[in-house]
């Protein structure tokens, strides 16, 4: 069975469905897995893109769909009907001098992609996230384009800066989300702050391999006299220790994957170490279903992890968004 006949019959499982989702840049799907888990059984996912290959075989070993590759190369007509689209996508400048043209100025970059996709279908719900650097990229102006985009397009242009560690989670993890309507009538209003009751206790794992220690290794000399507190997470900056003073976890990035120097780092009974992919991830609130597949390198698993959403905020928007459609 080739890819699009997969979808097809996929797409053809729950005619019921009340609202269709497309789950762009869709990494291993955790926007997907905020929605479904507010819009629960009213909700289905007709479609998927991803070009990682990696993040592809964790896309598929959780939700048993293979996501489309480059989106660039999808045609919209081609994309299924739907009634909200989901897009973590790159940031990326317009190379435009003036950025007055919106839509036009958008060609060249992966907001294009999206931005035609939503030309074609008019879905009732467009939801991006991005960085929270996205609001002064360019200027500003990055941010400006995006929003006049969707303004022309007809809808009303919801968005706020959110931070995982305000939801439930102890991640100190700031990003843009930004809600649009294609009925300007909607009143919404993203979801309030909570006070943190969890801590990164209520995350790590008890049992972990012995190679996640540092306590036989060469940092392990640079590590011992400043990782002593067992209640924050630290971490390795090349040349010093940084310790999260607010006793949660610093933001896990992609750049997690490339020699590990990024990686948060915690102490135990055991010793010094650094926290696993599983922890990374339930971190980024994936429940215990999640896994990543055998055989996917440490490597993988930390970047896909660092840039994964936190579903719990997801989901938290994802419910106000239900409320109001």
């Amino acid at each position: 069975m080739n890819q699009k006949d997969f979808f097809s019959d996929y797409s053809d499982q729950n005619h019921e469905a009340k609202y269709k989702i497309i789950d762009l840049f869709a990494g291993i799907g955790g926007i997907r897995t905020g929605f479904v888990k507010a819009f629960k059984n009213t909700c289905q996912v007709v479609f998927s893109s991803e070009i990682d290959e990696n993040a592809k075989k964790t896309y598929y070993h959780n939700y048993h769909e293979v996501p489309f590759g480059d989106i660039t190369k999808i045609d919209e007509r081609d994309i299924p009907a739907h009634d909200i689209v989901l897009a973590g996508f790159p940031c990326q400048a317009f190379s435009v001098a003036g950025y007055r043209k919106g839509f036009e100025d958008t060609r060249g970059t992966l907001f294009f992609d999206v931005a035609r996709i939503i030309k074609f279908h008019k879905p009732k719900v467009v939801f991006l996230e991005n960085v929270k650097g996205f609001v002064g990229h360019d200027n500003g102006n990055t941010f400006k384009i995006v929003k006049k985009t969707l303004k022309d397009l007809g809808y009303k242009v919801h968005c706020e800066v959110l931070n995982t560690k305000d939801y439930g989670i102890p991640q100190n993890r700031e990003r843009i989300y930004i809600v649009a309507f294609l009925d300007n009538e909607v009143n919404f209003n993203f979801p309030k702050k909570e006070e943190l009751k969890t801590s990164i206790h209520d995350f790590l794992e008890v049992d972990v391999e012995k190679s996640f220690y540092y306590n036989d290794k060469p940092l392990y000399e640079k590590l011992k006299n400043d990782v002593k507190n067992r209640n924050t997470v630290y971490q390795w900056r090349r040349q010093y220790v940084r310790e999260n003073k607010n006793n949660v976890c610093p933001t896990l990035t992609a750049n997690m994957g490339t020699g590990g120097h990024n990686v948060p780092i915690i102490t135990d009974d055991k010793g010094i170490r650094k926290l696993t992919p599983n922890e990374c991830i339930k971190f980024q609130g994936f429940d215990e279903n999640f896994k990543f597949p055998k055989g996917l390198a440490l490597s993988h698993q930390y970047k896909q992890a660092g840039n994964s959403v936190t579903v719990k905020v997801i989901q938290k928007i994802a419910q106000e968004i239900k409320n109001v459609l």
